[in-house]
């Protein structure tokens, strides 16, 4: 009997590097960016019914007022783009349990949507291409052909669609700190059009090293949308200069905001960050993420 059920958890993301490049005609942005997963999830199960969608969100109630209304989820829209494309499944429900802050910089939305996408692919009687599952990722945002994918690092280009698939960074603890605000990408996007940032910037020529090795990647760590983040939100370079206080070895804010991470060789020996941000305690992972499957 085929399983007609996934459960998968939807792990976060880091921007350990985020280059905003050229702009193409249509106003999409190439990027260069190295992701790591972090141990921070949404769990996201997918049931195959026989017609209709649903889409369920519970977990931590704080959260669930800024995911918005379901036409407009990731995760459903990559479920009924998964069936558009193959025309498998008549029907589905997706539970999610969240607790990933929406709007962060951490990939939440795109986490569920790649955990759809690998569930059906699981589920599904006749999956489809590798290829093409990522055509339907990356179609969703850039942050999704990565959160779709079992890598746990990977070195990507133009719209998250072209990824070098990276082995595990060695584990460390990490501190994230979300503020109460919420950072819309297509603002952040705006205001770096606004200044010019991307428009002369070419691909960098990072050392091998520098993908596998938290000391070697540390000068390579940067993000061009926290330059116009911070000039309207001062809490951005506050949360860095904290987390660095505390012992980071790298403070940065990750994706476009609003979420800044402390990588720490150890929380033992950090001290407490002096401000009153929620602080949540993470690491980088070094296992798969595929979907656990039952009847």
């Amino acid at each position: 009997m085929n399983a007609r059920a996934a459960l998968v958890q939807a792990y976060a993301k880091l921007n350990l590097r985020l280059k905003v490049l050229a702009r193409e005609s249509n106003g999409f942005h190439f990027l260069e960016t190295v992701f790591v997963r972090v141990a921070l999830a949404d769990t996201v199960r997918v049931r195959i019914t026989s017609r209709g969608h649903a889409l369920r969100v519970g977990g931590d109630q704080a959260l669930i007022p800024a995911v918005g209304p379901a036409e407009s989820n990731l995760a459903l829209r990559a479920a009924r783009m998964y069936a558009d494309v193959t025309g498998w499944p008549g029907g589905f429900e997706i539970d999610i349990e969240k607790r990933i802050p929406v709007g962060a910089g951490l990939g939440g939305g795109s986490a569920d949507a790649g955990a759809v996408l690998r569930a059906l692919q699981a589920l599904a009687p006749e999956p489809i291409a590798h290829d093409d599952l990522l055509r339907i990722a990356a179609s969703l945002g850039s942050d999704v052909p990565f959160l779709t994918s079992e890598a746990t690092a990977a070195l990507a280009w133009g719209r998250g669609e072209r990824m070098l698939l990276l082995p595990p960074f060695p584990a460390r603890e990490a501190i994230l700190l979300t503020p109460g605000f919420h950072v819309r990408t297509t603002d952040a996007y705006g205001w770096l059009d606004a200044v010019g940032i991307g428009e002369s910037s070419t691909p960098a020529a990072m050392p091998l090293a520098a993908l596998s090795d938290w000391n070697a990647m540390q000068p390579w760590v940067e993000n061009d949308f926290e330059v116009v983040v911070t000039s309207r939100h001062p809490e951005i370079a506050q949360m860095r200069a904290s987390l660095s206080r505390a012992g980071a070895t790298i403070a940065r804010m990750s994706g476009s905001g609003s979420t800044v991470f402390g990588i720490f060789g150890s929380l033992a020996a950090a001290i407490t960050p002096d401000q009153p941000w929620e602080a949540r305690f993470t690491r980088t992972l070094d296992e798969v993420v595929r979907p656990a499957l039952s009847e």
